[in-house]
Order: structure tokens, then C-alpha cells, then sequence
């Protein structure tokens, strides 16, 4: 095999169409964060991202992007703002994971999201996490059926919850694909309050995070979009979500709520509104991603599987990156699998975001990937 190693950005329109059609061929890889649109986005905005691209006998099996931070240390593309990675590649293809770092000027790559059972990376995972996603492969109404097979109480409870915030503030309405931005720059004002208030860093306080946001949103492809609802009581905007799709899945990124509206669950409201929208124009499924929150149990009709793992080369700097990381990463896992540990965490969290509100002062706490 050569392994040849260019920008995103640099790759010419054969080699484009050679990654939307590698993606295509392979049901595991219908993720809109292993499309290449999302990796020239990801190109335009930060210099340290790269591609592998991967040839045997002279044709194209296999793009590797990522990203190559200093001292050699390799990210997924997108790091902690994405939920799946992985080589976007002929199914079975498999590249000697150490020859692919060292092609990439690699000495260490660690993942928390990769398609499971990559031939390439398979040997390195070190465990394979269920991620819940809302099924409409059989239907709308197949899918609602199992959330209430799932808990028929919580259902009730929403739907009256629906009820009543259109009985006390207009009737609802749902914004499907919206090209408002407006609308997007409501919803980010939202998700930082939400970061905020919780606790959390606020990634939009970031610039690049922002931006990067706003070009997924101008995005209009058959086969790569961004998606913005927004779920409307009356004239008021009262929840929303921005995510990205491929022509068959739609993946779960931002989603926040006014909390003015809290008493009302507006965000699982929303989330009812937006899994009927999503199966009437055609998506077969809502990934909502691994993470111990208690809203995916209840809704999930179906699990998809992305693993965790580390490949490294003899080096100074794999030490290093073990050692400031692998611990850390082995509690966060258990925290954000367990529901229960992730409720207790997330109350220490909002205490947090209550004393730092108080205080006005920003802090350097770090969350648990995926958490957006």
C-alpha cells in the first residue's frame, strides 16, 4: 500500500468523488462528520488537519482524515465537537495501524468515537460503547411505539407537557431545515447559556467554533447538510437543534432551549416534533450519540456501536500523551455511560455554573466529550 499524506483542501474533485462514493458503499460510515464536506470545513478553518489518502495496486481504498497537533500527537478530525471517526475506506481494508501513524508524522492516536470493528483499528480498541439512535426505518409511527414501549409514562408526561405549553403560549409549530440565521444565532445564545449554567465550557465562545457552525449551516447538498429546527409556541422560539445529515442520517450536535420556557421539557418537545419531521423527509435515523442522558434511553429505537482505543509508536511524547490522558479518559467513560453517575455529575456541574454565574468568572473545567 502507499499512504500519501495532503490537505483536505488539496484533494482534486476525482478524489472527492472517490470519498462520497467509499462512504457510500459502507452503511457503517452514513455519518455526516466522516463526509468530506465536513473535513474541507474543518480544512478552511484550522491549519493542523490532514488526510491520508490510501492507495493499493494503484486505486484509492481509503481517507484517513485527522488531526496532527504538536509533538505528533494525533486527534480525530474535529476532536471533542464530533461523534464519529474513522478510516473512510473499502469495508474490509485493512492498513498496519503503526505504518499509518508513521506515514502521518504520528506518534500517538487516541479515539473515543471510531466506527467499530475497523479492520485498521480494531486491535487497539479497548471497548465498543453503545450510541442511541431513533430508528424510522419501519416508520414514524413504528418509531413512537417503541418510545412508548420504552416508558409509556414519560410519553404521557411530554405529551401533556405539549399540551399545555401551547394551551398557556400559542400553538406549536415546527421549523424544518430553516435557513434563518436568525434563528441560529438564537440557538447558539441558548447552548452558551446552557454551557454556562451548567457548568460546562462555553465552546461558542471560541470564534473558529462559531464559524465552523456557520458554514455546516450555508450547506445544502443531497448528501451533506446542515440542519437547523427550531420549535416555535405561538410567535416565540422556544427550542431548536442544529445537526448535520448525510441523504439518510440526521446526527445530533446542538441542542438547547430558552429556559425560560424549562417547566415545559420544550427540549424533549422538541425533540417528539423533530423525529416526526425528520421521517417524513425521508432520514432514516436521528443519531443521538453515546452518553449516559437519560432522554436517549427513553427515545432510542436502535444502537449503533463506536469504540474507544490508542495506537502508538515508541516515543517520549505516546508516554507523555498516556499519562495525561488514559486515566482521565477511562472515568469519563464510566461517568458518561452510567446515567446515574452522569446526573451526579452534572448537579456538581450546575453547582459549579451557579458559583461562576455569581462570581462572573470563566473557569478552565473540562467536560465529557460528546456532552454538547
Amino acid at each position: 500500500m502507499n499512504i500519501t499524506v495532503v490537505r483536505p483542501g488539496d484533494l482534486g474533485e476525482t478524489e472527492r468523488s472517490r470519498w462520497r462514493e467509499l462512504q457510500k458503499a459502507d452503511p457503517s460510515l452514513d455519518n455526516p462528520f466522516l463526509s468530506v464536506e465536513f473535513a474541507l470545513a474543518m480544512d478552511r478553518l484550522r491549519g493542523y488537519v490532514r488526510t491520508a489518502v490510501v492507495e493499493d495496486a494503484g486505486e484509492i481504498v481509503g481517507f484517513f482524515p485527522y488531526e496532527r497537533h504538536h509533538f505528533g500527537i494525533g486527534k480525530p478530525l474535529g476532536g471533542f465537537l464530533t461523534t464519529c471517526h474513522g478510516l473512510i475506506g473499502v469495508r474490509e481494508v485493512k492498513v498496519e495501524a503503526k505504518a499509518l501513524l508513521r506515514a502521518c508524522g504520528l506518534n500517538v492516536f487516541a479515539f473515543d468515537h471510531m466506527v467499530a470493528g475497523q479492520p485498521t483499528f480494531a486491535p487497539y480498541e479497548s471497548d465498543v460503547r453503545p450510541a442511541a439512535v431513533m430508528d424510522f426505518t419501519a416508520g414514524y409511527e413504528a418509531w413512537l411505539a417503541q418510545v412508548k414501549e420504552n416508558s409509556a409514562k414519560n410519553l404521557k408526561t411530554w405529551r401533556y407537557k405539549e399540551r399545555k405549553l401551547a394551551r398557556e403560549h400559542g400553538e406549536l409549530r415546527l421549523s424544518w431545515a430553516s435557513t434563518d440565521h436568525g434563528e441560529l444565532r438564537q440557538l447558539l445564545a441558548w447552548k452558551s447559556d446552557q454551557y454556562r449554567r451548567t457548568g460546562r465550557v462555553d465552546r461558542f465562545a471560541q470564534p473558529w467554533i462559531v464559524e465552523l457552525t456557520e458554514q455546516m449551516h450555508a450547506e445544502r447538498s443531497p448528501g451533506f447538510a446542515g440542519v437547523l429546527t427550531m420549535l416555535y409556541a405561538g410567535d416565540v422560539p422556544v427550542a431548536g437543534h442544529f445537526g448535520l445529515r448525510t441523504a439518510t442520517t440526521l446526527v445530533g450536535w446542538f441542542p438547547a432551549y430558552d429556559s425560560e420556557f424549562g417547566k415545559y421539557s420544550p427540549g424533549i418537545v422538541h425533540h417528539l416534533r423533530m423525529a416526526e419531521a425528520a421521517a417524513g423527509a425521508g432520514l432514516h435515523t436521528v443519531d443521538m450519540g453515546k452518553g449516559g442522558k437519560d432522554y436517549k434511553h427513553w427515545l432510542k429505537s436502535g444502537t449503533l456501536h463506536v469504540s474507544e482505543g490508542r495506537v502508538s509508536r515508541p516515543s517520549a511524547a505516546a508516554a507523555a500523551h498516556w499519562i495525561g490522558r488514559v486515566p482521565f479518559n477511562k472515568a469519563r467513560t464510566i461517568v458518561t455511560d452510567s446515567p446515574s453517575l452522569y446526573r451526579a455529575a452534572d448537579r456538581v456541574l450546575k453547582g459549579f455554573g451557579r458559583m461562576r454565574s455569581t462570581r462572573g468568572q470563566e473557569s478552565d473545567v473540562k467536560e465529557p466529550s460528546g456532552a454538547l
